[in-house]
């Protein structure tokens, strides 16, 4: 498994503070096929029900924090024909103990 290219513990401080149970990247980032330009594709579970008012604010906390676009999704906003892959793609990140 290749290094991803940004830091993780950035994000899971954010996650801390944000009610995160779980989250895993996937695409180019998990696949080691990214660059400097790649954005950062993330599936975020939460502890708790949260709006989509919060998910974009977190969404826009991480793309400031990391220097890069961030797509932050949930599992039920996954079309079913790319949720196979994007589980095979997925790696964790943070999972709330």
């Amino acid at each position: 498994m290749s290094a991803l290219l940004f830091d993780t513990n950035t994000l899971i401080e954010l996650c801390r503070e944000n009610d995160v149970a779980k989250l895993g990247v996937f695409g180019s980032m998990a696949r080691g096929e990214a660059n400097e330009q790649s954005d950062i594709d993330l599936m975020v579970e939460f502890s708790k029900r949260k709006s989509l008012l919060t998910l974009v604010s977190l969404e826009r906390k991480m793309s400031a924090a990391l220097g890069r676009k961030v797509d932050l999704l949930t599992e039920a906003a996954i079309s079913p024909y790319l949720r196979d892959r994007i589980k095979r793609d997925l790696r964790i990140i943070y999972e709330a103990r």
